[in-house]
């Protein structure tokens, strides 16, 4: 899924390696991770662009060890290290696969997985299955309905699931599935996919839209010949190896499936807890491809035309990786429930404990269960014209302001003499210039004070005037901020605005004495 090209590939930002949302994600050649006086220590990087941290065994705030590709070593202390520390390993290959997963591990129950053996030939598998696809495709409609807003989708979605009560075999299941899904994608193929305007010449055509899950490479959703699919390809490969950590914490064996059909190099119940949970990926996946921009040095495209995600984005979408673990884990004790549901002979067995969710011990201490919250971590805000990231209040960078600022100039300009000669801008000046005639003929010039005179004004206030904002000088004497500017810069107003002017400036005579100069 990750670029494999010899070039620097990952950001400033990723010069020091912390985890974000308990993930920190390992990229590039020669990757180290071992145990060096009692810290975890992790190396990665391409070329000169090393990278390394030291973590302690208190504080860390690790949750999961993601290392995208296999050219480096982690050692046995490592492991023990992240077993002790509770952290999962997770191993993705630069094509999306999953290659190695290891945590936490349950006690061992030979009854719980004897009773998953059995599960497709007493009924419980059927039941199973039948649950874990009704809640997918309601899931589906939601998507459809609320993020798509098809209602027609949604509504054709709900329709093929209201079989599912009748399917009396995992195959009328799975078709019924099959047909959901085919409705389901055909609504995401025309969505756009938005990108920089910088970036848009050096964009593929078929880049521009989602397009059909099924790449014409492998005839199948492997291998992706564009990034929206490709996203998708790596946020499943994320669930999928969080979903074999919850059956194997669980107890459970994550290669008996009950909808899967098993086959070689596939853990089936594993990619059977990850049918209610796709939705929502896509929801998430959905609202950043709506949203957000892409950005072309996210991608590359190899010579046959599949595209893979480079380090960047690759780092991103792995700090997802807690949302779905939170979004599995109920779901794993469920499935666990169900194959213990039969009647047990130990009457003393309190069943499946829940290990993950720890919902058994809250509600024996009074509390609620914990409800599967999905907390999404921050993604990069881009410029709409360059892809720089910048900061979320704005929509681009400072120096695409400044150019755009500069080419919309022009176009205000003319905009501003065009609107300063309609008849409404006419007659708004001529009452403006109506009502200061009057002012001017109505104004007494006994009413002035006796020592706000010419000269005052001119030795006084008018010298502290440059020193105020033309806004302020407009706002004190009810005038545009044209005019104040002008005040401020020489030009003498009326008189009626000497007192106001003062008052600004803060000269007005602290004590007066008839026939005296003021003092102030």
């Amino acid at each position: 899924m990750a670029a494999t090209e010899n070039v620097r590939q990952l950001t400033p930002a990723h010069n020091l390696l912390t985890p974000h949302h308990g993930v920190l994600t390992l990229y590039g050649y020669g990757i180290q991770v071992r145990v060096d006086r009692g810290h975890l220590f992790v190396e990665d990087g391409i070329g000169p662009d090393r990278h390394c941290a030291r973590l302690p065994r208190v504080g860390h705030g690790l949750k999961r060890l993601v290392v995208i590709g296999s050219d480096g070593a982690v050692s046995l202390a490592a492991l023990q290290w992240l077993a002790d520390q509770n952290a999962s390993f997770l191993m993705l290959e630069r094509d999306g696969s999953v290659r190695a997963t290891t945590g936490p591990v349950g006690p061992s129950d030979a009854r719980l997985r004897r009773a998953q053996s059995l599960a497709l030939s007493n009924g419980v598998g059927l039941r199973i299955a039948r649950e874990l696809i009704r809640r997918k495709l309601v899931a589906q409609e939601d998507v459809a309905r609320k993020k798509l807003l098809d209602s027609s989708t949604a509504d054709v979605i709900a329709k093929i699931a209201a079989g599912l009560p009748l399917a009396d075999c995992v195959s009328t299941i799975r078709l019924i599935e099959s047909q959901a899904a085919r409705v389901y994608w055909s609504a995401w193929s025309t969505l756009p996919i938005n990108f920089p305007k910088r970036d848009q010449s050096r964009v593929p055509e078929h880049w521009c839209s989602f397009g059909t899950r099924v790449s014409p490479l492998t005839h199948s959703p492997r291998l992706a010949i564009n990034p929206p699919n490709a996203m998708l390809n790596y946020l499943y490969s994320l669930l999928e190896s969080e979903a074999r950590l919850a059956a194997v914490a669980m107890g459970l064996d994550p290669g008996l499936g009950v909808l899967h059909a098993d086959t070689t190099a596939r853990d089936s119940l594993a990619n059977d807890l990850m049918e209610p949970i796709r939705p929502q990926v896509d929801a998430y996946l959905l609202d950043w491809i709506t949203r957000e921009f892409l950005n072309r040095k996210w991608f590359f495209e190899r010579s046959d035309g599949n595209c893979r995600l480079m380090s960047c984005l690759a780092v991103q979408l792995s700090r997802t990786a807690a949302m779905w673990s939170g979004a599995v884990a109920p779901l794993a004790e469920w499935v666990a429930r169900e194959f213990w549901s039969r009647p047990r002979e130990d009457s003393a067995n309190q069943g499946v404990p829940t290990r993950l969710t720890q919902n058994r011990r809250r509600i024996a201490k009074g509390g609620e269960a914990q409800r599967s919250e999905l907390r999404i971590p921050g993604r990069d805000n881009l410029c709409h014209e360059c892809g720089k990231a910048i900061d979320r209040r704005y929509t681009h960078c400072r120096t695409c302001r400044v150019e755009g600022a500069a080419d919309r100039m022009p176009n205000v300009a003319r905009i501003g003499r065009l609107t300063a000669l309609t008849a409404q801008a006419q007659l708004k000046r001529s009452e403006t210039q109506r009502r200061n005639a009057i002012a001017r003929y109505t104004w007494d010039a006994s009413s002035q004070a006796e020592w706000l005179t010419e000269q005052f004004y001119s030795e006084k206030i008018q010298p502290l005037l440059a020193q105020m904002s033309g806004t302020a000088i407009a706002r004190a004497i009810g005038a545009t901020c044209a005019y104040g500017s002008r005040v401020r810069h020489g030009t003498r107003p009326h008189a009626r605005h000497w007192k106001a002017l003062a008052a600004l400036v803060g000269v007005m005579p602290s004590v007066m004495v008839r026939g005296s100069t003021p003092c102030v």
